[in-house]
């Protein structure tokens, strides 16, 4: 596989087209996003993750580029992947508005079909804490200490591990690592 390629866009409607003639590429795209003080006219973030959804891609990792913008990966939806809450969402509001292509909608009812929506995750903004870390955190008073002193990043980064766990005896694994990383004041990041 080819490394993804650093592309810019001064409008949705462009990276829109983009996607449209590319929407095959396998190895995806770092999309340069400028900063709202760089002045330099850009596709936002919003519309980037919109416009790719409807072509069955997804948002991955984002990284800082220059001063001026940053890059954000956007690679095809692989056939496992799991969903956000956030970006069904987006993709049913991309539904009623008409906007969906073939391919990210034949997506989105797969996951529907396979149960990936059932199981989608929070977003960074609204995850909540899981009740059983925060019982078993309760039980150690620094343990606990430790976790709310960690920041957003890390605590989702948790809760997140708890609540893709497939399966029960999974999660109640990662919630005794996460007990014993927090015993030991250990951050995943």
């Amino acid at each position: 596989m080819t490394e993804a390629k650093i592309k810019s866009f001064k409008s949705y409607i462009a990276w829109r087209n983009w996607l449209e003639q590319n929407q095959e590429l396998q190895e995806g795209i770092w999309l340069q996003v400028y900063k709202k003080h760089s002045g330099i006219e850009t596709v936002s973030i919003e519309q980037a993750l919109a416009e790719a959804l409807c072509f069955g891609w997804i948002d991955g990792q984002r990284k800082s580029y220059d001063e001026q913008s940053y890059l954000q990966k956007y690679t095809p939806r692989r056939s496992q992947s799991i969903w956000s809450k956030r970006n069904i969402g987006i993709v049913e509001k991309l539904i009623q508005e008409g906007k969906m292509m073939p391919r990210g909608f034949a997506e989105f009812e797969k996951a529907k079909n396979d149960g990936r929506l059932a199981k989608a995750y929070d977003s960074h903004t609204t995850m909540q804490d899981a009740e059983d870390l925060m019982l078993e955190l309760n039980k150690n008073q620094e343990a606990k200490a430790f976790y709310d002193a960690l920041n957003k990043s890390n605590k989702f980064a948790i809760n997140f591990r708890l609540q893709t766990a497939k399966k029960p005896e999974t999660r109640a694994k990662r919630l005794n690592e996460i007990i014993q990383m927090m015993k030991e004041k250990k951050k995943f990041h």
